[in-house]
């Protein structure tokens, strides 16, 4: 479970923006989480640099810089604010960028999750080494969630890479579901935030 601390969304408006990220980073953390996402983009998002910073001060969990990693320079702030990995949108990046910044990444010492939505991205980001790929359900342009399309994917990424299924898990049917299509892992947003309980929503999630 990577549990994430997001306080608005561009497809729901606000979701929790007077969210504690430390605080929610403990709930999660008690709850069983392996890992945290935090929202660093503000004009989308409402996140900053000091949500990620204030969340991993909180808590043992590594944490996921989310943002639009666009140029090298976002490489190694998400380093220097303290992530442990960046995330690299295979359909916001050109191949030669896709490549370079995953060689920084991992030259600096983070993990990588490449994010593909089909079976198209999901060649190019084998093709530069991924060894995490997260499969979004969510279209970004219509912001349809199809979980179909992410069961299927999880067939064509080779064993050997961690899967992880992103966006629209709404309860434990869904992470039962996305558990048995062969995923590693689930990264979880507007469910948790919305929950009365964060650590037993994440319970609950735990397939």
């Amino acid at each position: 479970m990577i549990a994430e601390v997001k306080r608005r969304s561009p497809s729901k408006g606000d979701l929790a923006a007077d969210l504690d990220p430390a605080e929610l980073a403990g709930r999660y953390e008690s709850g069983g989480a392996a890992c945290l996402s935090v929202l660093t983009d503000e004009d989308f998002f409402g996140g900053s640099a000091a949500d990620l910073q204030a969340a991993r001060a909180a808590c043992s969990l590594p944490v996921l810089r989310k943002d639009f990693t666009v140029c090298l320079a976002d490489v190694f702030e998400a380093r220097l604010m303290g992530a442990d990995c960046v995330l690299l949108i295979v359909a916001a990046l050109s191949d030669v960028e896709l490549q370079t910044f995953h060689r920084a990444a991992v030259g600096v010492g983070l993990d990588v999750l490449v994010e593909v939505h089909d079976e198209a991205e999901l060649d190019r980001a084998l093709a530069v080494g991924a060894t995490l790929v997260g499969v979004n359900q969510r279209d970004l342009v219509t912001f349809e969630v199809d979980t179909a399309r992410a069961v299927r994917m999880a067939r064509a990424i080779p064993d050997g890479v961690l899967k992880v299924a992103e966006s629209g898990i709404r309860g434990r049917h869904d992470a039962l579901t996305l558990r048995d299509a062969g995923y590693d892992g689930l990264l979880v947003g507007e469910t948790l935030v919305r929950a009365p309980d964060a650590a037993q929503a994440v319970k609950e999630l735990m397939p």
